[in-house]
């Protein structure tokens, strides 16, 4: 019963990591461990390092605002997929620098693909020279984002609603 009570305090101290983290990717080891109850430095480093190697923490940046650097376009590109040729055609798609998510999904399409974009013409070359490019693309759907209400996960607020 106390091994398993070691267990939570150590999943709940890694919790509380990933909330601070999450709101400040830059947080000094030394502020993290004293705004987590004066705990070791080196202590909330060894967290953060079996984390890193679980890979629950997978990287560390920035929030961009990529209207502000001319991307206000966003594109929301359903597409379906010749069968068996799915993985190929999304790697592909993939590759190109605007699209920032590729996602397998279900219902009528196969795969949902978000890029931005500073130009229509680049969208517009993007859906006729890479998506419908492809001998394995059946069709596309796209949506072009008119608002943008909300685009941040919050990892504090996510914690506390399960």
């Amino acid at each position: 019963m106390a091994e398993h009570k070691k267990l939570d305090e150590f999943f709940d101290l890694d919790i509380e990591i990933l909330k601070k983290l999450s709101v400040d990717g830059r947080i000094s080891l030394r502020r993290l461990a004293r705004d987590l109850g004066n705990r070791s430095p080196v202590t909330i480093k060894k967290h953060i390092e079996e984390m890193e190697e679980k890979g629950i923490i997978k990287d560390y940046g920035v929030q961009i605002d990529y209207e502000e650097l001319g991307y206000k376009i966003i594109a929301l590109i359903e597409i379906t997929v010749s069968k068996g040729k799915m993985l190929d055609v999304e790697k592909k798609i993939a590759q190109n620098p605007n699209v920032f998510a590729v996602y397998d999904i279900t219902g009528t399409y196969d795969a949902l693909i978000l890029a931005r974009f500073k130009k229509r013409a680049k969208l517009s070359e993007m859906i006729k020279n890479v998506i419908h490019a492809s001998p394995y693309v059946e069709r596309s759907n796209t949506h072009i984002v008119l608002n943008i209400i909300k685009e941040k996960t919050s990892f504090t607020e996510l914690m506390t609603k399960d």
